[in-house]
């Protein structure tokens, strides 16, 4: 009876996996396209990561909201409703071929309304289709996999199809990955209209009763938040300007270096953090999380360090994830290596914050969960502050926010994340 009922869920399971992909996904279109903007629209490097901005900056809107829309009309609905948006987000970001930049823009702030809801859904419906427990957690890890090797796809993909002529980057050679996304949006829907999912008790009668405290009541989650709003500019900024620098000609301060390489370096950043969750996983129950989100923030201090002072004119045979799905070898500079191999720090780094801000919360915690979602719009935030930099003083400088935030995140793990308020009731 029992393998009967988890039968009858493999086909939402695979869908929700394909949906953990799909937000890595169209999440990651904003790296390779902020060349092509850059190409077609003659954007500056700040212009460039607008797309990212608008997509991370839509959780801040929409985080509290979702968390709310999941309470009241549940999972599968939430679901439905991400994936006609992230549907239509992706849709304008095809217009925009025609259209104008500004359209490209606006595509990517609707694209983070869906990649938020689906965020706040993924995650706990995974969970409940597995029932819970150790195969719950299973099916989370399984789809954080398929997440990293999606968004090792999406810089590879659209670096292939741009071509190597920088006057054909162009929106319109891209559209294959947009209409990609499209279909995959399109299959998940029908799917999970025509299926039942279950759908746990997140209204329950207590929920109207007033808690005296809230998760900002607690020191270590404020600075942990923080930490969250840090983390994800790093992630997303250490690879955009990676890629920007290689891609852009050399009379606009970058390297000149071919979009289908930049693309597989790229590509090699997000697989590493691929290698890094699948060893993260496994180290977990050996080692805290605090032991661990203090190596990998030192370590991509160091690695950032040695971006900064090795020559960028020394080169080295990079082992890279090519676009036709292989591994080969690429002539990058020493710098470019070492901010690609931020990628092994950076996967851990999300589930270290998380377990550390809200250890001791209690009764607060999905309180807490709600506010980190709003948080992920550092993922916009800070890669234009570092766009602006890379404008006004060269790529390589703007790497200093990077070096802060990684310092920051050093600072949370040995000092601020120590719990200072137990003495707030959290039953």
């Amino acid at each position: 009876m029992e393998s009967t009922k988890q039968k009858s869920y493999v086909l939402p399971i695979a869908m929700m996996f394909a949906l953990f992909a799909m937000i890595s996904f169209v999440t990651g279109l904003p790296q390779p396209f902020g060349a092509i903007v850059q190409n077609e629209f003659g954007a500056s490097n700040f212009e460039a990561t607008l797309g990212f901005f608008a997509n991370f900056i839509a959780y801040a809107f929409m985080g509290i909201p979702a968390g709310m829309l999941l309470q009241k009309i549940g999972y599968k609905k939430t679901a439905l409703i991400a994936i006609v948006v992230g549907f239509v987000g992706v849709g304008i970001q095809v217009l925009s071929s025609k259209m104008g930049f500004a359209t490209y823009v606006a595509g990517a702030f609707v694209s983070g309304f869906s990649m938020c809801m689906l965020n706040t859904v993924v995650n706990p419906m995974l969970n409940t289709l597995g029932g819970g427990g150790k195969k719950g957690n299973q099916l989370i890890q399984m789809g954080g996999s398929l997440n990293s090797v999606s968004a090792t796809i999406v810089p590879v993909l659209v670096g292939y199809l741009m071509g190597t002529v920088v006057e054909e980057r162009t929106i319109a050679k891209a559209l294959p990955a947009l209409y990609i996304a499209m279909a995959i949006f399109a299959v998940a829907f029908l799917v999970l209209f025509i299926m039942n999912i279950p759908e746990p008790s997140l209204a329950k009668a207590n929920n109207n009763v007033k808690n005296e405290h809230s998760p900002l009541a607690f020191r270590h989650f404020k600075l942990g938040a923080l930490a969250i709003f840090v983390y994800v500019g790093i992630e997303v900024g250490i690879p955009h300007f990676a890629g920007l620098f290689m891609m852009t000609p050399e009379a606009g301060g970058g390297l000149a270096i071919d979009s289908t390489i930049a693309g597989s370096v790229v590509g090699t950043y997000w697989f590493l953090m691929l290698i890094g969750r699948l060893v993260g996983a496994s180290l977990g129950a050996k080692f805290t999380s605090k032991a661990m989100l203090t190596v990998a923030s030192g370590v991509g201090i160091l690695f950032i360090i040695l971006a900064f002072i090795c020559p960028i004119t020394t080169m080295v045979s990079m082992p890279v994830f090519k676009s036709d799905i292989s591994f080969g070898v690429a002539q990058v500079p020493i710098s470019i290596m070492f901010m690609a191999l931020c990628g092994l720090c950076t996967s851990i780094m999300w589930g270290g914050i998380f377990n550390l801000a809200v250890e001791g919360l209690g009764k607060y915690t999905e309180a807490a969960s709600g506010i980190f979602m709003v948080l992920v719009c550092g993922g916009g935030i800070l890669p234009l502050i570092q766009g602006q930099i890379a404008d006004m003083s060269g790529f390589m400088t703007s790497y200093v926010v990077i070096l802060i935030a990684l310092a920051y995140l050093l600072f949370y793990a040995l000092v601020g994340c120590k719990n200072v308020n137990k003495d707030i009731p959290v039953e």
